[in-house]
């Protein structure tokens, strides 16, 4: 048996599969996130080992004979979180999130620096991680000064399983310290950001072994023998192994806490003047192009926090047949924006409400505007040379058909939906397990998932979503120079 492990924005999911990869059981436990401040987002990482606990609690109390054949754990993870420890391996303070904008200035002053953009492959966003070390050293010097290790959010989860300080290419390749074509911690990206390379953990492929279950856990949780920590992955590319886009061309939309658009790549091929992001996959000698909103299913979140509804209910609420543009327009920008416009300073904005907008109006405009974000992702995607074809759809927000003929229609692009889609990075992490205990060959684990419906876009509706996508991107613009002169 074999444990998929994904610590997601909102909480941690944990899956069993045996050696054929077939899901015997699923638990979730949920992660709070403290926003202290306007563009600030933290977790405190105690609360993930207590939602690791809550997982493997469940597993163990539903499915106990299997899980006591556990031989691997495999790992994905929100990507970009600053989670600083000192020499002891304690923790200094809570994570600063792959959503938090606090560090735009310190982002833009190393983006300036040519070479961190040569390097990466990426524009240095604010959500990166190298940028929250320059805000901690400018804001916060008296934590700065004591920082031994910085850690990205799964590898502190793996640092309390197995004691080793060890992270993978393609959750690293998301800190701008990454030679992403080279696959290595670059001195040069270490030294323009004041870090060290002793500040960094080891590096491994994602389905290669990155430590040991520690004995101490084996004899809580019940384990005897050598049991596998694999490298695991960032959120997206484990989500990728999870329904087999490895090779050249394969993508999908995910539609979770953020939007993203990913096509895998045989070739390292970064693009950073289009926003587009250049990550290693977590397989070897592959490469994934994203094109990322912040706010996909956040929205809806939003959205049911203001008018007191679950995000369910409004979802239900919304007509089956698509017909056509919501009549009020929204703009996703919650938390600024990255693909295409890098934009930290942005924010969202419902246009033409008028007296008989109701939730049904409110909740197709924030679904319409998702899809016009991701229009922006293809597009940015299509610069670099990258087309799409039919793509796969995954993530929460793949539950609703509405939204997904929506985002079809948007796009032009067939989105077809895998089995389990919403399993996809818990399912990759266990696929990357499975690799680091047994040797297995990558392509030969991460196959494709099986297709249970293909939603076609709306011929019919091409021009009206076309010109509505045209004001859409001039709502942007007109907004875009407001923000900058607040």
């Amino acid at each position: 048996m074999y444990l998929g492990l994904d610590l997601g924005t909102s909480g941690l999911r944990g899956i069993l599969v045996d050696e054929g990869g077939v899901v015997v059981g699923d638990a979730e436990a949920a992660v709070a996130t403290q926003m202290p401040h306007p563009g600030w987002s933290e977790q405190n990482p105690s609360d993930w080992i207590a939602a690791c606990d809550q997982v493997v609690a469940a597993l163990k109390a539903a499915h106990g004979a299997a899980f006591a054949q556990l031989r691997g754990i495999g790992l994905s993870g929100h990507m970009h979180g600053a989670t600083v420890l000192d020499a002891d391996g304690a923790v200094l303070r809570p994570c600063i999130m792959w959503n938090d904008t606090r560090s735009a200035v310190e982002a833009a002053a190393l983006d300036a620096m040519p070479e961190m953009r040569a390097i990466s492959g990426n524009i240095v966003f604010p959500g990166f991680t190298a940028p929250k070390l320059e805000w901690l050293r400018l804001n916060e010097p008296g934590v700065y000064a004591r920082i031994a290790k910085v850690l990205l959010p799964k590898d502190y989860l793996r640092f309390w399983l197995t004691g080793d300080y060890v992270g993978d290419m393609s959750d690293s390749a998301g800190t701008s310290w990454l030679d992403t074509g080279g696959r290595r911690w670059s001195q040069t990206a270490l030294d323009l950001s004041h870090m060290q390379l002793d500040q960094m953990p080891d590096l491994v492929e994602g389905s290669s072994a990155g430590g040991q279950l520690r004995s101490d856990l084996q004899r809580e949780w019940g384990l005897n023998g050598h049991i596998v920590v694999a490298g695991g992955g960032g959120d997206n590319a484990a989500a990728a192994c999870g329904v087999g886009s490895v090779n050249e061309g394969e993508g999908f939309l995910s539609l979770g806490t953020s939007g993203v658009l990913l096509v895998a790549k045989d070739r390292y091929a970064p693009a950073p003047e289009t926003a587009v992001h250049c990550f290693c996959h977590a397989v070897p000698e592959r490469w994934i192009q994203m094109g990322v909103i912040l706010s996909a299913t956040n929205s809806l979140n939003w959205l049911s926090r203001t008018v007191g509804q679950p995000a369910a209910a409004l979802a239900q609420a919304v007509p089956d047949r698509l017909e056509g543009p919501a009549d009020v327009t929204f703009l996703p920008y919650l938390s600024g924006e990255r693909t295409p416009h890098n934009d930290a300073d942005i924010r969202g904005a419902l246009l033409g409400v008028d007296i008989s907008t109701d939730q049904a109006d409110l909740t197709m405009a924030v679904m319409d505007g998702v899809a016009f974000a991701m229009r922006d992702c293809l597009e940015a995607l299509r610069e670099t040379g990258t087309e799409a074809g039919t793509l796969l759809a995954v993530g929460g927000g793949a539950r609703s058909r509405p939204w997904l003929e929506r985002l079809a229609t948007v796009l032009k692009v067939p989105l077809a939906l895998p089995g389990g889609g919403e399993l996809g990075a818990a399912v990759g992490a266990a696929r990357l397990a499975i690799c680091a205990a047994t040797g297995a060959n990558a392509q030969d684990v991460m196959t494709a998932s099986e297709i249970v419906e293909t939603i076609s876009p709306r011929a019919d509706l091409f021009a009206a979503y076309d010109d509505r996508y045209e004001q859409f991107r001039g709502y942007y613009r007109a907004l875009s120079s407001v923000a900058k002169n607040r």
